[in-house]
């Protein structure tokens, strides 16, 4: 009988065997490696998805990717990707999620529609404005008995219906192209249903009645309003301009990939409140091996330029094209590795990447070509522009524990990745990050699909 991880480094150490494992027997394999198979019309990969969290239980489910490339000349760009994902934690969260890429669907036109639904009982929240918000760990520590309270302290619960569509044509002959989008989300949030955690746990967790966390506090002390507190529909358009070089999408060995996008939020199409938020991204590839090593930054700045905008959108990280379930931050798997998730949470942030990442081997199985890469990064990031904050109706001994003035600077983290290959396109991800600074945390293990950038 297996026996079931109860801590989270047993869970890494876990984590870190299989990943060990898959090394070992894709290297194994690669004494077959032939020349490169050109692809031909549909082809896929499918990964099951196994995974243990204390709180949410056993992830289970299946991810698959087709591929369409046509008459392969093309190869490895493709004519059609078409994702599926559907994924249940046994305490209720979840990821089910439609994702379709085609520059083929409409002539001369990239189009991309997601339709997912993301259930999170567990949603990270650490207020606003990074340091400026305080975090005690030994508050969700249960081994700390002198400072514990709850592990969902920094917790609610968040449910996201999301529909994107996004569009991308190009000027002519020349790198630049228009990108244009659609974007309905409808955020349901309230607080972590702690009856349905508890379910057939021996330890139980507090209640928010009885031990009331940040979300609870926050609401308490109206620096959330009731209007936003349960969440709300936020439709927007998207414009924006993109300069694209890449000789590769998955993974650049050169080029440059800059863009700037506006999205708005207008009250005519039913947002609870309307504004205008700018972004603007460019990353950069340089080969230093050809074929095998090379070097990807990315920088970010977001920030809003008019209007309000509710909480629960201000995590988002917006992008021209979504490339995983999410583009959240910062902090976690898509922005800055090995921070917590959501950590900083400003009405304006900067960020970046740095990575080397090495293809160190390539070789051919049942029929398809691979290759196992190794990236090493650093990231780093910080609020630009603050959240207003009233603090009035906090009583003034509390406000130490969870407030701080002109605290915010630059957090940092640096780790080290593996990437597996299939056919260009289909790549697993693991990313294990450290935080710099223990306000951030301490270290964050990360398994998905595709480069960061």
């Amino acid at each position: 009988m297996l026996k079931k991880p109860n801590t989270t480094s047993e869970l890494k150490r876990m984590n870190m065997k299989q990943i060990l494992l898959l090394i070992f027997s894709f290297s194994a394999v690669a004494v077959f490696a032939q020349e490169e198979v050109t692809k031909t019309g549909w082809n896929f990969g499918a990964l099951p998805t196994i995974t243990f969290d204390t709180d949410l239980g056993f992830q289970y489910g299946a991810l698959v990717n087709l591929f369409q490339y046509g008459d392969g000349s093309r190869y490895p760009g493709y004519d059609h990707s078409l994702y599926f994902e559907v994924s249940r934690y046994t305490k209720g969260s979840g990821i089910n999620r439609f994702y379709y890429d085609s520059d083929r669907l409409i002539e001369n036109l990239q189009t991309s529609l997601d339709v997912s639904f993301l259930s999170d009982q567990a949603y990270d929240f650490y207020g606003f404005n990074g340091y400026n918000a305080v975090v005690h760990p030994g508050w969700i520590d249960d081994e700390n008995e002198a400072a514990y309270q709850t592990r969902m302290f920094y917790k609610y619960d968040r449910k996201l219906f999301r529909v994107k569509l996004d569009l991308q044509g190009q000027f002519r002959e020349s790198n630049f192209r228009w990108a244009a989008g659609f974007n309905m989300l409808n955020f349901d949030i309230g607080s972590v249903d702690i009856a349905r955690l508890n379910e057939g746990k021996d330890d139980k967790l507090p209640t928010t009645e009885e031990q009331p966390g940040l979300f609870e506090r926050y609401r308490t002390w109206e620096i959330l309003s009731e209007e936003e507190a349960d969440g709300g529909f936020v439709p927007t358009l998207k414009a924006g301009l993109v300069f694209d070089t890449r000789d590769n999408k998955p993974n650049p060995m050169k080029g440059i990939w800059t863009e700037a996008v506006l999205v708005g939020a207008p009250e005519f199409l039913g947002a609870e409140s309307s504004f205008l938020k700018l972004n603007l991204t460019h990353r950069q590839y340089f080969t230093l091996i050809p074929r095998d090593l090379s070097l990807a930054y990315r920088l970010s700045y977001q920030t809003t330029l008019a209007g309000e905008v509710p909480f629960y959108y201000q995590t988002q990280v917006i992008t021209s094209v979504l490339k995983g379930a999410s583009s959240e931050g910062l902090g976690g798997a898509k922005s800055l590795r090995g921070i917590r998730r959501n950590r900083i949470v400003g009405d304006g942030f900067f960020y970046g990447n740095l990575e080397a990442r090495w293809k160190f081997v390539r070789f051919q199985f049942i029929n398809n070509n691979f290759y196992l890469g190794l990236n090493g990064f650093f990231d780093f990031g910080r609020v630009t522009k603050n959240i207003p904050v009233d603090t009035a109706n906090v009583d003034a001994e509390e406000r130490p524990d969870f407030f701080r003035e002109n605290a915010e600077e630059m957090h940092t983290a640096y780790g080290a990745g593996l990437r597996i290959a299939m056919n260009e396109n289909f790549i697993v991800s693991v990313d294990y990050g450290m935080a710099s600074d223990s306000r951030d945390g301490e270290s964050g293990l990360y398994i998905g699909l595709n480069y960061l950038f």
